[in-house]
């Protein structure tokens, strides 16, 4: 079964870089802890540079909100310090009267009724007034209505993290999830002797950020956010992959994570679990080849990760399909194809 998943990867990635999907990657295929394949494929930082290995840092873009805030908040809901219904006014008192019923369940499950996005940076002056910013625009949908998939409701999920445990989210991130997990290079802002790839060309320097978050929000708050801004390389990708096809082995008990994959927003364009894109609904990034019972997020700079939790097989992508530019789209029926043939591949092989 082993060289079988392993010669699959690699052909799957060669064509991906062959047709412009992406110029590198990394990927690999397991069920609980057991590898089925890894590869990688491409240069970093930028072409010319040194080969792509296990090692080299992506940038994870949303894909962050499952690393970072969605663990933390998980383990508080599992040791009481957080409860899906406390409210954001909870934490921010002064919030506008249409937002202070919002709840950490609807942040989770983007139910909110925040925008999709929009540029903090053209909206405060400081970091620090980035909640202030979020819970001064108007709400697309009224709370708990449906889900409208939010990087705003996320970043103030992580402003929420901060104030419940009087800590940056980088820490909360490091020492409640990364560290437990001998993620040892997973982070935020990774140092300059890290190797990462290359993301967009920034069109005021002509230079690509390497090391340096793509999402706009999360650089202007200087890296760290609730919606983007981890590094993590296909090494830690994997044991993060493990724990959660073992079901929150060695860092969340089962319980709270049967309670984070179930669909809570069923019959909706969208089916969301805590924190979570559970599969089922129409054109999702799973592939429709794929069990309903999938879960799992994707980044906006190629990353993805599947997990079928019934038989703990998973699926981790990490690419960098922005460089040189954000126009490509060729990666979105890739990551499908790959999810839905390997997905199939493993069921033939089991029955």
């Amino acid at each position: 079964m082993i060289c079988q998943f392993q010669s699959y990867l690699e052909r799957m990635l060669a064509e991906g870089r062959e047709s412009g999907c992406f110029p590198s990657a990394a990927a690999a295929i397991g069920v609980k802890h057991a590898l089925l394949a890894k590869a990688c494929i491409g240069e970093a930082p930028v072409p010319g540079g040194r080969s792509v290995d296990e090692h080299t840092r992506y940038d994870m873009a949303s894909l962050s909100k499952i690393l970072g805030p969605t663990m933390i908040a998980l383990k508080a809901i599992e040791d009481g310090t957080l409860r899906l219904d406390n409210c954001v006014s909870d934490f921010f008192p002064d919030a506008p009267a249409d937002k202070r019923e919002i709840t950490i369940f609807m942040l989770m499950t983007h139910t909110g009724g925040f925008h999709p996005s929009f540029r903090l940076d053209q909206l405060v002056e400081r970091p620090e007034e980035a909640a202030r910013g979020i819970l001064a625009q108007p709400l697309l949908e009224k709370p708990g209505a449906r889900p409208i998939y939010s990087c705003m409701g996320y970043i103030l999920l992580g402003k929420i993290l901060e104030k419940r445990f009087g800590a940056p989210l980088a820490r909360l991130a490091r020492e409640r999830v990364f560290e437990p997990l001998g993620m040892t290079e997973t982070g935020y802002c990774p140092g300059e002797d890290a190797v990462c790839a290359a993301t967009e060309v920034a069109p005021a320097t002509g230079r690509p950020w390497i090391g340096v978050v793509h999402d706009e929000n999360a650089r202007f708050l200087r890296g760290v956010s609730g919606n983007a801004g981890v590094f993590m390389p296909l090494c830690d990708g994997i044991r993060f992959a493990s724990m959660l096809s073992c079901m929150g082995e060695g860092l969340l008990g089962r319980g709270v994570m049967e309670r984070a994959i179930r669909n809570y927003t069923p019959g909706q364009d969208e089916h969301r679990g805590l924190g979570f894109q559970i599969a089922g609904s129409e054109g999702c990034f799973f592939s429709n080849r794929v069990p309903e019972t999938c879960f799992g997020h994707t980044g906006f700079t190629g990353t993805s990760l599947l997990v079928e939790p019934e038989s703990g097989f998973w699926v981790l992508l990490l690419s960098n399909r922005v460089y040189p530019t954000r126009e490509s789209s060729a990666l979105f029926p890739f990551r499908r194809k790959l999810h839905g043939e390997s997905w199939e591949m493993f069921a033939n092989m089991r029955s």
